[in-house]
């Protein structure tokens, strides 16, 4: 009998840890809300004990969201379970997930405990957790290094003190799916009570296994998996989830279950999740980099032109890639721009819309003939963040063999501050100007982007940079058909995130 297999994202948590990945609380709630429409099981909206900030992100997407479960992560520690209960207790269906060490080198060096101690430990902090939430999951961290028997008595006695889910994690991505699989097997054999509990499999990707390893934990009996979107999470990050799912859809009959996501929302999650996060996908990224449906090959072209399957495996429409059937332009009214991201995927409120159209409106302008890509880029062009400071006017003036000069105008509230400045080259001189004006917030430029977001001379260019501020790093995005006000766009983009933190 086939079996459905949960699919538990942990993006905002796992995920937001990679560095230069951190998100405002805007930002979260906007990929929890498209996490929901993708149809994910879990959303694990983070570690709520971790800071003040994740408490307030946990417990608002716990309010928010009705049509998962939202949980949150906590050590053994009472406190701990208190506080992440504290913050899931107002979602629909809350759990709270604690977890502890069981390898040798972590009981050792980390923890300083004996295994008899973890193992107390364990079964304690999941009965504490179970007397305030019904939902309890227990991860064995780096179970995959751990002694066997030794796992097997800690997930009988997670599951004995209350525990609904045991998850076995490869928290390193240092196992083989060979592995994977016996292990799995043998804890289905050796824990008496482990029909009374889901057993969960999370794998990390540092061999570049993550994804072999998580199918292979679900091909042992596994009835979760964790992952995240685009495979985002520390090192090298986490089991993808887009791989994941797209594997047991094309392989449903091989591996025997299915899950519940609507896969025509992966592409768009997955652009609002780099496009949050200031990052685009390598071109060979599979599933959604930009050369996972192209063939160039004149024997594949051949092949794909008589009979699509002959060298796909999947349609570009099962991951919502569609292909446009209007050609958008400056007549086209609001109407045909809503018809067309519903086809899209993308279901914007009033609001949203209004805004959406204002912005084609004034890309027709500039480009002839509207594109999906532009589009998606437009609805995805969000500041997420109260703007401090807003571009009313720039003039830059630059030449070979000599410095660029910069104009800047800038709104905040009802005034408006101008200054100019030299620089090193055009961009470097708008952000000196916009430095002089903000009071020189952001520490340092660690990094700075651009691609094109369609194709042609007039395409949009997308701008993304990374500023700290002290111990804070954030993202600024820009959108425009000119590259340097796109830059523009981003700096101040980044800059009302240091201000608003």
């Amino acid at each position: 009998m086939e079996r459905k297999i949960r699919i538990f994202d942990t993006t905002l948590r796992d995920g937001e840890q990679a560095p230069g990945c951190g998100m405002n609380l805007e930002e979260k709630i906007e990929i929890a809300r498209q996490l929901e429409l993708l149809g994910v099981d879990i959303i694990e909206a983070g570690f709520a004990i971790s800071s003040p900030g994740d408490f307030t992100s946990v417990q608002a997407i716990a309010r928010e969201i009705r049509g998962c479960t939202v949980a949150s992560l906590a050590r053994a520690v009472e406190k701990d379970i208190d506080t992440a209960y504290e913050a899931v207790k107002h979602a629909e269906s809350p759990l709270v997930h604690t977890f502890i060490a069981t390898s040798p080198v972590h009981m050792q060096y980390k923890l300083r405990m004996t295994p008899e101690q973890v193992l107390e430990r364990a079964a304690s902090a999941v009965a504490y957790a179970a007397r305030l939430c019904p939902n309890v999951e227990f991860s064995a961290e780096d179970a995959m290094r751990s002694d066997r028997e030794f796992l097997a008595r800690v997930v009988e006695a997670a599951i004995a003190s209350g525990a609904k889910t045991v998850n076995i994690p490869d928290t390193v991505g240092y196992v083989t799916p060979e592995e994977m699989f016996s292990v799995i097997t043998y804890l289905k054999s050796a824990v008496p009570n482990i029909d009374k509990a889901v057993l969960s499999v999370h794998c990390h990707n540092d061999l570049g296994m993550a994804v072999a390893n998580s199918l292979s934990g679900i091909k042992a009996g596994a009835g979760q998996v964790e992952c995240t979107v685009n495979g985002l999470g520390e090192r090298a990050g986490n089991a993808a989830l887009e791989e994941i799912v797209m594997a047991i859809k094309t392989r449903r009959e091989f591996l025997n279950c299915y899950t519940g996501i609507d896969t025509r929302q992966i592409s768009r999650t997955s652009k609002l999740v780099y496009g949050i996060i200031g990052q685009t996908p390598s071109i060979n990224k599979p599933i959604i980099g930009a050369n996972a449906f192209a063939h160039e090959a004149g024997i594949h072209q051949h092949g794909v032109l008589a009979e699509r399957t002959t060298y796909e495996i999947m349609s570009p429409e099962d991951v919502g890639i569609t292909k446009s059937k209007l050609i958008l332009g400056k007549h086209s009214g609001k109407h045909a721009i809503e018809d067309r991201l519903r086809e899209m995927g993308y279901y914007l409120d009033g609001k949203k819309l209004t805004e959406c159209y204002e912005k084609f409106k004034d890309l027709c302008d500039k480009k002839k003939n509207i594109v999906d890509s532009d589009l998606e880029a437009l609805v995805n062009d969000r500041e997420y963040v109260q703007s401090h400071y807003r571009l009313e006017y720039f003039d830059v003036h630059t030449a070979k063999a000599s410095s660029s000069t910069c104009v800047i105008r800038l709104g905040k509230n009802d005034e408006v501050f101008e200054e100019v400045s030299l620089g090193d080259g055009p961009i470097n001189a708008a952000y000196n100007a916009i430095d002089k004006i903000t009071g020189g917030i952001c520490d340092e430029l660690n990094n700075y982007g651009i691609h094109s977001v369609s194709d042609g001379k007039d395409a949009l260019g997308e701008v993304t940079v990374r500023l700290r501020a002290g111990d804070r790093t954030v993202t600024g995005r820009g959108l425009s058909t000119d590259i340097i006000e796109s830059s523009i766009l981003a700096y101040i983009n980044g800059i009302n995130k240091l201000i608003q933190q």
